[in-house]
Order: structure tokens, then sequence, then C-alpha cells
């Protein structure tokens, strides 16, 4: 049986989650795309790259970004320009990638 101290502590932490999450999340996203220097390649916006051949980015479905991330990290994808991402992404995890994949989505 929960007391109420035990009660109280775990709704003030499950509201902390819920209220802070989605911001947390769209910081920790835009400062991963700036310290695995997703950036550099894909513009600071996600629109304006190196070279016109990559990937405007910004946008871009979560869930597809995700896959493509993994796909170039697992070498199931080495097509096109996805030789140039695959020397980056041994610095990403998978939850890094989510957090990314997630950042991007919400790139206008």
């Amino acid at each position: 049986m929960m007391t109420h101290a035990k009660l109280k502590i775990t709704a003030v932490m499950t509201a902390a989650l819920l209220i802070s999450s989605p911001a947390s999340f769209a910081a920790d996203g835009a400062k991963l795309y700036q310290t695995k220097t997703c950036f550099t390649c894909h513009g600071k916006d996600g629109k304006t790259t190196i070279m016109p051949a990559y990937p405007k980015i910004a946008g871009q479905n979560a869930a597809y970004s995700l896959q493509q991330m993994k796909d170039i990290k697992s070498g199931k994808r080495a097509n096109g320009m996805s030789a140039a991402m695959k020397g980056i992404m041994h610095l990403v995890n998978d939850e890094e990638m989510k957090t990314l994949a997630d950042y991007i989505a919400t790139m206008k």
C-alpha cells in the first residue's frame, strides 16, 4: 500500500515528466544536431545543404529519418550520399538517433 507521501512524490514526478518532456526533447535534439555535426552537411536549418546532392531534412517524418539513420549505420543503406554519413553515424547511439529524428521532424 502506498503512503500519502509516496503517492504525492509519484504524482509530482509524473507531472514533471509530462510537462518537461516535449521541450526537453526538442532542446536535446537541437543540441545533438549541433554536437553530432548534422548541421555541417544539412545546414543549421535542415534546408541549406552544403551540396545540392545532400538531402534537405527539415520536417522529415521522424520514423523515416530514424530508419534512414539506422540503415546507414548498419550498412543496409549504402547508396547515394550515404557513404558520407556512414563515417559520422558511429558517433550516434540508438537513443540519440531517436531524439534527432524527433527533432528533425519539428524543424520548419
